[in-house]
């Protein structure tokens, strides 16, 4: 494999800002991101058709024609378009390879907020706006180093294919990603794909204590729990109670937990980390990581729940919906149950197991849609994938330990891998340790984070990008 280092000159010594004067480059892509981050891409008000417009004229100006750029809407869905763009390569029988970004943003009320959210504020040395970080920061970093690479005449092996999508974060929404899977899989073929899913951890200080790579997801999927009744007057109780039947169903359900389970990156996730939490925590990744059912160690790593959702499927209660008047006996109660399901477990299996852990025939357990198909088994970490990784990761951030990781979240990877393209979870994008406000108030990422990591991608993209 040859991983081409000669085409990277620079990447050395630009990887550290000059502190408080941003190089010339990275004032053009703060300009670029700023204004991805003041487009509105909420589901309710926003556009992402806008937003990928305004990313194509950027791309446009830096000298891609029509026939590499690929806007796309889908019928009855006008708000929530996309773009694909193509760097041709040099070599056709060289697989492509994806780089996938989401553009649309969870909501967020402007009244809530101490910023306008749709207003990118750079403060105290970080950037504030919905969308900062998740995920319109690898989105600019992804159409900023197709920018370069055209500036700079770079001609890749293989094509770069870019891909910005709609709908990842609203599970009831168009989704764009699913879209190109099923209607466009020929534009977005790729050998493997680059996605958001995990980035660096900070410690309290701001010191990077590890780089992630996220290599498989947890499958999301929701199950209604009902119970009907005929009801009646509230001054003739029985025992018959919809709410009770409901009830009790919940609180068996909240006291189990399902089997242990790992995979490759989430075994080796355990054992890096184990090292550097330190503690009794420390300890107890450290043995589950040597015996996956200590359950001894597992009571200690379930009780943080970044963890816990880790180690193995997870069902838990989300909402209630119980009753028609305050004088009547219940007629329907309940409840959603929203599940992350590990790898090579069915949607079915969980089914089953609900309706024996609820322990009640009045209780009817429903699958509600699918976001998207089980992935089977999560993509592998070759030499292929990691070796650019590493080879970026030491020039970028020294003696950082680069760690796998299993993610409980759900990205658009969902979409990709069932179709045959491999995505990796990947930003190198350090956050802090309370999660930067995403999908909450506030949402922020830090400067040097955001900088550091559009050199870090800049130059894995070429380092994949010339690969044999």
């Amino acid at each position: 494999m040859a991983l081409a280092l000669a085409l990277l000159p620079g990447l050395v010594r630009a990887q550290t800002a000059v502190p408080g004067a941003p190089r010339p480059d990275q004032v053009a892509f703060r300009a670029l991101y700023k204004e991805l981050v003041e487009t509105n891409t909420e589901l309710s008000d926003g556009s992402c058709t806008l937003a990928a417009e305004r990313m194509a004229t950027r791309l446009r100006a830096a000298g891609y024609g029509d026939a590499e750029l690929h806007p796309f809407t889908a019928p009855g869905h006008p708000l929530e378009g996309g773009l694909v763009v193509v760097l041709k390569g040099a070599d056709p029988k060289a697989r492509p390879l994806l780089l996938l970004a989401h553009i649309d943003v969870v909501e967020a009320k402007r009244e809530d907020w101490v910023r306008d959210p749709f207003v990118l504020v750079e403060e105290n040395g970080y950037f504030y706006g919905r969308g900062a970080s998740d995920d319109k920061a690898e989105g600019s970093v992804w159409v900023d180093t197709l920018i370069r690479f055209k500036q700079e005449g770079f001609h890749p092996r293989r094509d770069v294919k870019m891909a910005l999508t709609c709908g990842e974060e609203t599970a009831s929404a168009f989704n764009g990603a699913s879209y190109l899977a099923t209607h466009e899989r020929d534009l977005i073929d790729a050998a493997f794909a680059l996605n958001e899913g995990a980035g660096g951890r900070l410690d309290a200080a701001g010191k990077p204590i590890a780089l992630n790579v996220e290599a498989g997801e947890k499958f999301p999927q929701d199950y209604r729990l009902e119970v009907t009744n005929p009801g009646g007057h509230s001054s003739r109780p029985t025992k018959n109670n919809a709410i009770y039947h409901l009830a009790g169903g919940l609180v068996r359900l909240s006291q189990y937990d399902f089997p242990l389970e790992y995979t490759d990156a989430s075994r080796e996730f355990l054992r890096q980390m184990g090292s550097l939490v330190g503690g009794d925590m420390g300890a107890a990744m450290t043995a589950l990581a040597n015996n996956g059912q200590d359950a001894a160690a597992a009571a200690v790593v379930e009780t943080d729940p970044g963890y816990n959702g880790m180690l193995h499927t997870t069902c838990v209660a989300t909402m209630l919906d119980a009753g028609h008047a305050t004088n009547a006996l219940p007629q329907r109660a309940r409840a959603n149950i929203n599940c992350r399901i590990f790898p090579g477990t069915t949607v079915d299996t969980v089914r089953a197991k609900l309706e024996e852990l609820v322990a009640d025939p009045e209780i009817k357990v429903t699958i509600l849609g699918a976001r998207s198909e089980v992935t089977k088994a999560p993509p592998p970490l070759t030499p292929q994938i990691m070796q650019p990784i590493q080879t970026m990761a030491a020039k970028i951030w020294p003696g950082v330990p680069i760690i796998p990781v299993l993610t409980a979240g759900a990205t658009d990877g969902a979409f990709l891998s069932p179709v045959g393209i491999p995505t990796y979870g990947v930003t190198g994008m350090f956050g802090d340790p309370d999660g930067n406000g995403v999908h909450g108030l506030n949402e922020r990422i830090r400067v040097k984070s955001l900088y550091d990591g559009r050199d870090f991608l800049y130059g894995l993209v070429k380092i994949y990008a010339t690969q044999e």
